[in-house]
């Protein structure tokens, strides 16, 4: 190992360590003040604590057995305090991360929000392919040239919003887009995670990529590292109204850049925002005329939130859709309402495929089941509409999906600068394109879309818990009365759903003027955002209940069994979640039951099957 990064009395300090073998009461000896000892002894008495964790480590230590290579640690006198935490405990929470090997090229044209969530997870590093650099080269020079020219042109030699009309002087300029990102950073609340920070500085850098920015390769590529480094910014959630751009968000994310405020590293944790580039053998970028604003303008911080919403989205309503069919196996529903024809006279995409969807898992002529009996074999006519118009309600989640899919695939590989630079042109033109009424709208489309999986769930789960409609133990649990069962736990679903109605009233019909009256009309697209990754959750958190409650019910149904697929999920839910004989605390079971969706693995269950009937339904059609 190298070198070591201290803080001392609110102080960072490098220290370089050469092959690890000094001890860490070494290394404090050399950086403590000597002015504090304990008992008369000749030496400071101190405390090492290692920041990424928090864990006290033993200073007989040698530095190489407990630290890595660019480590942070805080060195803390006798009879000082500890470093204050800084922001909310899950702020400093460390993920996992491991630095990862395999690079996406970014050229501002071709990012997806899969692809988003990965560099989120930090699976990936960025690159920028050569035309983005070509593009960013070019629209930089015309800045070069408005400058060198004393070309008076808003956002490089002027005020911002209402101060547009102020002429800025040339020996000015660094210090306008300083003041412009030191000023901006306003915002309130908890930070962003480093998984959503990550994502939006991924976003920010794809834009600049694009090459309408005017931004120097330099800090572009400053930009680039920082990321590839995991060296992420403190970004306060709260402050943006989502026009011109989500500035609050983008400009903390930029002064972390400048070596200002906090930032967080996997090795760090929260620290000063120099040292922690430093600590990582970065320098903080040097902003240069049009920079400041080129790094804060547009709805980046929607965008990115949003596409974490719409990943999330996508992966559990395929889910709901097996979880659904399981709970209709335990109820001993019929699947005829699933019959491609009716189907395919109402062609509605999401509808279709849904119904597709249950029909894969369901008793069919390639599965069949204990449970139910063969194919075609049902005394029942139909279900109630919880169960029989799935394809109707979870159908329309999935159109909502694929809408909202293709504004934010278009919105992050957009420019939203202002102005923007056309370098084949030679000119800066002022426009809006920062304005996020695009992704504002969507997310509220998508959180009242997605909410309804979550609705017609918590009414399956009833079914199921209601011995009246189940014929199936009240509660789903053996000796009701002295055991309750899963009698709270659809009070739990039942909550989630209300506060769901709530969070659906769409955000973005609201406007706030704003900037002395110039930014006039603002789309409030920030709390869009927000809201439609908290309801995304509770559908989650909804239809892992339902999950539980379906396999349950399937319990009473032994020894007989359902359909392949369906007990390949009831399966992979007994390999985390034992079934209830008696009362037992139902939260970690949730919480394991919502891992199980989180990471698709009820979708992966069931996807060889899926494929299977798919190809038999073909060779049928031919």
């Amino acid at each position: 190992m190298s070198q070591v990064s201290i803080r001392v009395g609110g102080e960072w300090v490098v220290k370089m360590c050469g092959d690890g073998n000094l001890t860490l009461r070494e290394l404090g000896q050399s950086c403590a003040h000597p002015s504090k000892t304990k008992g008369g002894a000749d030496q400071p008495s101190f405390w090492v604590r290692r920041c990424a964790d928090g864990a006290l480590l033993d200073l007989d230590k040698p530095i190489g057995n407990v630290l890595r290579n660019n480590d942070f640690v805080d060195l803390v006198m006798d009879g000082d305090c500890w470093s204050p935490p800084i922001g909310p405990v899950f702020a400093c929470a460390q993920t996992e991360w491991k630095e990862p090997t395999e690079y996406i090229a970014l050229d501002g044209e071709s990012l997806t929000t899969c692809d988003l969530v990965q560099l989120g997870k930090g699976l990936l590093k960025i690159k920028l392919t050569e035309k983005a650099i070509k593009k960013v080269n070019d629209a930089r020079d015309v800045i070069e040239l408005i400058i060198k020219e004393n070309r008076v042109v808003y956002g490089i030699n002027t005020g911002f919003g209402r101060f547009a009309q102020t002429a800025i002087s040339n020996n000015q300029l660094k210090q306008l887009q300083d003041n412009l990102i030191r000023s901006h950073s306003a915002g309130v609340g908890n930070p962003l995670s480093p998984e959503r920070t990550r994502m939006l500085l991924a976003v920010r850098i794809n834009v600049l990529a694009k090459g309408f920015s005017g931004v120097s390769m330099e800090t572009l590529q400053a930009t680039v590292a920082a990321f590839n480094a995991s060296c992420l910014s403190w970004v306060p959630e709260q402050g943006t109204v989502g026009a011109c751009g989500d500035l609050a968000p983008l400009a903390h994310l930029a002064q972390g850049l400048m070596g200002e405020g906090l930032m967080w590293s996997p090795e760090s944790g929260w620290a000063d925002a120099t040292a922690v580039l430093q600590g990582h053998g970065l320098t903080p970028i040097n902003l240069k005329a049009k920079e400041g604003i080129a790094l804060i303008n547009g709805a980046q911080m929607i965008s990115s939130l949003g596409s974490e919403a719409l990943e999330r989205a996508q992966a559990i309503a395929r889910q709901a859709d097996i979880i659904a069919a399981l709970t209709l196996e335990a109820l001993k529903g019929t699947p005829k309402a699933f019959d491609k024809d009716i189907h395919a006279s109402k062609p509605q995409p999401g509808q279709i495929e849904v119904a597709f969807r249950m029909r894969s898992v369901l008793p069919s002529d390639l599965y069949s089941s204990e449970i139910t009996g063969e194919w075609g074999s049902y005394d029942r006519v139909q279900d109630a509409y919880t169960l029989r118009c799935c394809p109707q309600v979870h159908g329309i989640a999935n159109d909502t999906i694929d809408f909202v899919k293709k504004i934010l695939t278009t919105e992050l590989n957009s420019a939203t600068d202002n102005p923007l630079v056309f370098a084949e042109r030679g000119i800066t033109i002022s426009g809006g394109n920062f304005h996020g009424e695009y992704p504002a709208k969507a997310m509220d489309f998508l959180a009242i879309g997605v909410h309804e999986l979550a609705n017609i769930s918590e009414r399956r789960i009833e079914r199921l818990c209601n011995p009246s409609l189940s014929e199936l133990p009240a509660f789903l649990v053996k000796e009701g009365g002295i055991n309750s069962g899963f009698m709270i736990a659809h009070c739990t679903a039942a909550a989630l759903v209300s506060e769901n109605k709530v969070l659906c009233h769409p955000s973005s019909v609201d406007s706030l003027s704003t900037s002395a009256g110039t930014e006039d009309h603002v789309s409030m697209g920030g709390w869009a955002a927000r809201k439609a990754l908290r309801v995304v959750q509770h559908v989650e958190q909804v239809l892992a209940i339902e999950l539980l409650a379906a396999c349950q019910a399937l319990e009473f149904r032994r020894p007989q069994k359902t359909t392949p697929p369906l007990e390949q999920v009831h399966k992979l839910v007994r390999s985390v979640v034992r079934p209830w004989e008696k009362d037992r605390a139902m939260s970690p079971d949730i919480e394991a039951a919502h891992k199980l969706l989180l990471e698709e693995k009820v979708w992966e269950a069931v996807r060889p099957y899926v494929e299977e009937y798919r190809q038999m339904e073909l060779k049928t059609a031919l």
